[in-house]
């Protein structure tokens, strides 16, 4: 468990599935994630969360005074298969507070600091200019830009 200011950051756990479910249904949450999952494969996500490989790391955050579901944050391989990738999807009720750079930050720490992960990356849509201003917010730097996905990707890293 982790504690920032205002959140609670705990380990995934099947408890959890109602509230996560929430992101994957989110037409605004999914708008740079590939749009609403269906529900078998809503299913796959979280069993792969919650059985996942040493590599990977999967936390829900909740809203420390309300315990309010916020959202997901992760490590987890990223796509190339060289690094852990930091991700994030948080509900729109809780965007532009604050609370994804109070987390984001921790987790960075914890990945850089406790697991000693030499460089930690993120991808996002370069369209997602709100994912892109939090990620240089946290100290990530802009490594370069590729095609994945059917859209312009940027890729973050914040070295140890």
């Amino acid at each position: 468990m982790f504690e920032t200011e205002r959140c609670i950051i705990n380990t995934f756990q099947k408890s959890d599935y109602f509230d996560t479910k929430k992101l994957f249904v989110n037409q605004e949450v999914r708008r740079f994630l590939g749009g609403i999952r269906q529900e078998d494969s809503i299913g796959v996500v979280m069993e792969e969360m919650l059985h996942s490989s040493d590599d990977s790391f999967y936390w829900v955050v909740r809203e420390k005074l309300s315990e309010n579901f916020i959202g997901l944050v992760s490590l987890d391989p990223h796509h190339e298969g060289v690094r852990l990738e930091i991700s994030y999807q948080f509900l729109p009720d809780w965007w532009g507070s604050g609370y994804a750079t109070e987390v984001i930050q921790v987790i960075l720490d914890f990945g850089l600091n406790e697991l000693k992960l030499e460089k930690i990356v993120a991808e996002t849509q370069t369209a997602n200019k709100s994912s892109c201003r939090l990620l240089e917010r946290v100290g990530m730097e802009l490594e370069r830009t590729i095609s994945r996905f059917g859209a312009e990707q940027a890729i973050y890293s914040i070295q140890s």
